[in-house]
């Protein structure tokens, strides 16, 4: 089992370096998460289906969850709890 998450960046953004960084460290630190950067002007319409207005934005297991730059605590008693509940299956192949 895995947790999935998005972190939504854009061009000029200055908190979203900072969010990939705190998601990456959290991410590291725990296992079982993979993560991956959306830019929202490239891939606007993933962004629109999750509501994300404003960068950065963190989604897990396609909800948006964070808009802004959470803690590195915040993030990481959330990721604790969707592990511990088990996450999303990972894909088969």
């Amino acid at each position: 089992m895995t947790v999935k998450v998005e972190v939504f960046t854009a061009p000029g953004c200055s908190k979203c370096g900072q969010a990939k960084v705190v998601l990456q460290r959290v991410a590291e630190a725990l296992g079982g998460v993979e993560w991956k950067e959306v830019n929202v002007l490239e891939d606007l319409d993933r962004a629109v289906a999750l509501g994300v207005l404003s960068t950065p934005a963190i989604a897990i297991d396609g909800e948006l969850v964070y808009t802004g730059l959470p803690s590195a605590a915040r993030l990481r008693s959330e990721l604790e709890r969707r592990l511990a509940a088990g996450g999303t299956p990972a894909a088969e192949g």
